[in-house]
């Protein structure tokens, strides 16, 4: 028995806990990973719109945030895997067979995922050429001609970071125009290296020890496309991560939570923060704030 429960060690879940410390509640941090940082471990760029901290990396801006949280003696535990939760009770059962209950309050933080295609290929040559993101895997791509799916920001910087090293870059989008802010939209139109596909779909990674190509669907055709390419990026956006809450908390039609000011969700005592309740503009700053409020509303009641 604690007095907190948090679900997720990326920075809503660890900037709760140490505020919980900070204000005298006994917390549990479940991170069903085998390391704390939540996304912060996807970004490979540099960080420097988080107030009072500039890193090279978000793992550097994550091993920040960890090393606070060992200061303050937070107790954390990886790899925790959660079966059920009811959070009424707000009791949590890990695969484990172990089971948690928090006095005070329960704090979801279990963050985004990135989307996936869903096509024949896509799972089965994962890390054999269909790669996380350019940022992280460009060396691995360089020199070979590579398909990057999506139409938004990440899409197309992706692609304009691949063109840098690789021969030929394709980049395939299923809407008639690319949603990518305009600067990038005309950088792509520039550079002779990146061939862009609206109106066209991904139906099949083709490749049997690696990557060798992508069936494509073009709007207007029955014929697919085949393409040879070695490596396949896929960037077209989040998910957030509540399959396990959204029959018991009031979710939108995308599936995130839906919370008061207090970052409280439609159960009492349940708190949803992070980027799972907030689509609009999810970031760092925004995540540790949420946490922070919903520990400081936990520590007012409690005390009460």
């Amino acid at each position: 028995m604690h007095d907190v429960l948090i679900i997720g060690a990326g920075p809503a879940g660890l900037s709760a806990a140490l505020w919980c410390d900070e204000l005298g509640l006994s917390t549990l941090v479940l991170e069903r990973n085998g390391e704390a940082g939540g996304q912060l471990l996807w970004i490979y760029n540099s960080v420097k719109n988080h107030l009072g901290a500039s890193t090279g990396t978000g793992r550097e801006m994550r091993d920040l945030f960890v090393a606070q949280a060992r200061e303050a003696k937070v107790d954390l535990r990886a790899r925790a895997e959660i079966k059920e939760v009811a959070l009424e009770e707000k009791r949590v059962l890990l695969r484990s067979g172990e089971s948690f209950e928090g006095r005070a309050g329960v704090i979801i933080a279990t963050g985004l995922r990135r989307r996936r295609l869903h096509v024949p290929g896509e799972a089965e040559l994962a890390g054999r050429g269909v790669a996380e993101s350019a940022s992280g895997e460009r060396a691995t791509l360089a020199g070979r001609d590579v398909c990057v799916v999506g139409g938004g920001d990440a899409a197309a910087e992706n692609a304009l970071l691949l063109a840098k090293v690789c021969p030929r870059v394709v980049l395939v989008h299923r809407g008639r125009n690319l949603s990518a802010r305009r600067e990038f939209r005309e950088r792509l139109g520039a550079n002779k290296r990146i061939t862009v596909l609206t109106e066209s779909v991904i139906q099949r990674i083709i490749g049997a020890s690696e990557v060798e190509g992508v069936e494509i669907l073009r709007s207007g055709r029955t014929d697919p496309l085949q393409i040879n390419v070695q490596g396949v990026v896929v960037r077209i956006g989040y998910e957030p991560n509540t399959e396990l809450f959204r029959h018991q908390v009031r979710v939108d039609s995308r599936g995130f939570i839906c919370v008061t000011s207090e970052q409280e969700t439609s159960i009492r005592h349940v708190f949803a923060i992070g980027d799972i309740a907030n689509p609009i503009g999810p970031t760092i700053s925004g995540a540790v704030g949420a946490g922070a409020t919903a520990a400081k509303v936990i520590a007012a009641r409690f005390s009460d």
